[in-house]
């Protein structure tokens, strides 16, 4: 019969690489994506903000997670607690990184609106066209800093001078979309976290299984006599 330490352990192992097939799925697919022509402003708005995120460190770090993934079967197929030992410092290794990848994607919200004036300056007149319609925004500071594009919601100066910037906006879009990516890859750092509290219980019980097993061996052994 399995023991619930052993299954608890089976059940997070399974919850740990399944994190790290999601974020390479991700990593690759976004990162093949983002550069397409964008359809409207929230789309453009999303995939310039992807253009920053750390996808080649994510797809390394799934990597990593099926290698320390890997580290576990021998570690569930032997009562060896080596590769439990090993398993443990590789997902400790694993939080850290993703912790580092979480923290980078943070920083980012710290300074959106520079990080956006810096997008929306390098955009091409289509792209702003289509954030402007989208935000319902002229310019990005405002209608003159730097000048707007003309088009349906900004058709004349007088006209985009009513319009707030595009900067406000943006900045709270891109708050809320980096924050719900950053929050999910701190949960990944939780699941980390529970990997190895299951370790460190798979580990006592299989030192206290050897203990008895040992007992047990010398009980034996005197029986004989």
């Amino acid at each position: 019969m399995v023991s619930k330490v052993l299954a608890a352990f089976v059940a997070t192992d399974g919850l740990f690489v399944s994190m790290g097939a999601i974020m390479l799925g991700f990593s690759i697919i976004v990162q093949q994506t983002c550069f397409d022509t964008p359809a409207d402003g929230n789309e453009a708005a999303r995939d310039l903000l992807y253009q920053r995120f750390p996808f080649t460190a994510g797809i390394v770090n799934a990597v990593f997670v099926f290698v320390t993934f890997l580290a576990t079967i021998p570690a569930l197929a032997t009562s060896n607690r080596s590769w439990l030992k090993l398993a443990a410092y590789l997902v400790v290794i694993d939080a850290v990184f993703t912790m580092a990848i979480g923290v980078d994607l943070w920083i980012i919200t710290l300074k959106m609106k520079d990080e956006f004036h810096q997008i929306w300056t390098s955009q091409p007149a289509q792209v702003q066209d289509l954030m402007q319609t989208a935000f319902s925004c002229c310019g990005f500071l405002n209608s003159s800093s730097p000048a707007f594009v003309t088009d349906s919601t900004c058709p004349s100066p007088a006209a985009a001078a009513l319009m707030r910037g595009c900067s406000a906006p943006l900045t709270s879009f891109g708050n809320t979309f980096v924050d719900n990516i950053f929050t999910a890859v701190f949960g990944m750092v939780g699941i980390d976290t529970l990997l190895i509290m299951a370790i460190a219980c798979l580990l006592k019980d299989r030192k206290e299984r050897e203990r008895f097993r040992y007992i047990d061996e010398k009980s034996g052994a005197r029986g004989t006599f």
